[in-house]
Parts: structure tokens; C-alpha cells; sequence
């Protein structure tokens, strides 16, 4: 792939896929620009994760119409208000009778940002039904055997580790990973797939992290449409960003960028039965 992006010159010419990527929060007219443009930049697909009903729709409707490009995962993202027990069944029906035609659940896990804000404002904050709500979801994966993706951070990481833990679940894709030491050691140690966005450009943290997490649980992602900082201010998040993604992970792995962009392909590949 040979692609610019705002000044930024690429040259992979390894096929890569965007590991996590809300694909239905772009508008319509964005979303078909950036699908057109995919192949263009080397991108083969997205993995496209949904925040709730609504979502999970959309992104099946987009996998319909871009059956080799969008590969959707359908659940319920944890930063949010929790749903109602109707909203819940209506939600946890619609994607058993669509198993078919995802190919992980997710966005699912814990609030630790609506978490941390809440008690910032002195405000109590009850983590329990998020808890329950996870399980659920981790339940629903091990019944239609597909990989979990997890927004579990910091101490909410651990949490979620003791409850695949409980429930037996390997195929655990950890997106945008921030923890303790101990934390990144129990995850590697059990196999579970991390993935970086491009703030491993800029973020140290991100970095040490990507130093020594193993090479063969490693995805790359945007998470678009999540903006970001350093070279990437004020751009609109595109998935050929991975491609930066990437080449920072090859030179602190002190990797060719082909071999390293190679390993991040078939890391995706492999761990979504691609």
C-alpha cells in the first residue's frame, strides 16, 4: 500500500484490517466515502462494533451491502446508561437470531470513564448491573461460539479477566488496553488479543505497553470516530490511520514494517476466523 495521509507518507504493501471501529457513528455521507476509499489505502475490512439495538442494525446493514468489507460485532456498550430489562431482551434476542452474521460480540464490557466521572462529582455510582450485564454477554459468546470485545480498563480489566475466568472464555479481544503490570502479565499469560490505536504515535503509555505485550496478541485499530492528538489533530479518524499504527508498533518492536504489518494481519485474521 502506498497512501498519504495529511503529509504522512506510508509504504506498507501488506494488506491491513481495522481491528475496532464504530463505523455507524460516522455520518452516512462520511461513512460511504471512507468505505469507497478503503481499498485504496490498502485496507481488506473493518471490524465494525456496535454501541446498542440501533447500532447493531446499522452495522448489519452495512456488512449486507459490504459483505467482504464491514465484518460487524453486535452489543452493548458499557458507557451508557444501563437499558431497561425490555430493552435488554429486545437487544439480546435480535443478535441470537443474527449469530450468523456477526462475527464477535461486542463493543461490551465496563464504565470506567462514566465511572470515574460520577464520583469526580460526588456522585454514587452503582458498577453491579454492569457487572450482570457483562456476564450476559460473555454467557451469549461462549453459547454461539464467537470472540468477546471488551472495554475493560485499568482495575475494570481485572474484573473482567476473574469473569472470563468464571466462564471458561478464551477468544477475548481487548481494545485500547490500559492496566497495571500485573494485569498485562495475567492477559498475556491467558492469550487474550489486545489492539493499539494510533495515539501509539505519541501516548509513552501506550508505547511501553507495546514493547512487550507478545507479538502474536497484537491488532491494530482506529476506534474512529474517535479523534486524535500529535500528527493526527484535527483529522477526521480514517482507517488507513492503522497504517501508522502499524509502522510505530514495527520500530518499537524493531520490526520491518512489512513483517510488522504482516503479523498484524494475520493476528486479526486468526483471532476473528477471518
Amino acid at each position: 500500500m502506498s497512501c498519504v495521509l495529511h503529509g504522512l507518507p506510508l509504504e506498507i504493501h501488506i494488506p491491513l484490517i481495522d481491528a475496532h471501529l464504530h463505523l455507524d457513528l460516522y455520518d452516512e455521507v462520511t461513512r460511504e466515502r471512507l468505505l469507497q476509499e478503503l481499498p485504496g489505502c490498502g485496507v481488506e475490512s473493518v471490524i465494525a462494533v456496535s454501541m446498542h439495538l440501533a447500532s447493531c442494525k446499522v452495522n448489519h446493514a452495512l456488512a449486507e451491502r459490504h459483505p467482504n468489507l464491514v465484518h460487524p460485532a453486535f452489543g452493548f456498550h458499557p458507557e451508557q446508561p444501563i437499558p431497561t430489562d425490555r430493552e435488554m431482551e429486545a437487544l439480546l434476542d435480535w443478535i441470537k437470531r443474527h449469530t450468523g452474521n456477526m462475527i464477535a460480540v461486542g463493543e461490551v464490557g465496563l464504565p470506567y470513564y462514566a465511572r470515574q466521572e460520577a464520583l469526580e462529582q460526588g456522585n454514587r455510582f452503582d458498577l453491579e448491573p454492569y457487572v450482570d450485564l457483562l456476564e450476559k454477554f460473555m454467557l451469549l459468546a461462549k453459547e454461539v461460539d464467537k470472540p468477546i470485545v471488551l472495554h475493560a480498563v485499568y482495575e475494570d480489566a481485572d474484573l473482567a479477566c476473574d469473569l472470563l475466568d468464571r466462564h471458561g472464555i478464551t477468544r477475548a479481544h481487548f481494545h485500547w488496553f490500559k492496566g497495571s503490570e500485573s494485569t498485562v502479565q495475567r492477559m498475556a499469560e491467558r492469550g487474550y488479543a489486545i489492539s493499539f490505536t494510533p495515539d501509539i504515535v505519541y501516548e509513552p503509555e501506550i508505547q511501553q505497553l507495546a514493547r512487550r505485550y507478545p507479538p502474536d496478541r497484537v491488532m491494530a485499530e482506529t476506534d474512529g470516530p474517535w479523534p486524535f492528538e500529535g500528527p493526527f489533530a484535527g483529522q477526521i479518524t480514517h482507517p488507513r490511520m492503522i497504517s501508522h499504527v502499524a509502522m510505530a508498533w514495527a520500530n518499537l518492536q524493531s520490526m520491518a514494517p512489512e513483517e510488522a504489518a504482516e503479523a498484524l494481519y494475520k493476528n486479526t485474521r486468526r483471532f476473528y476466523g477471518l
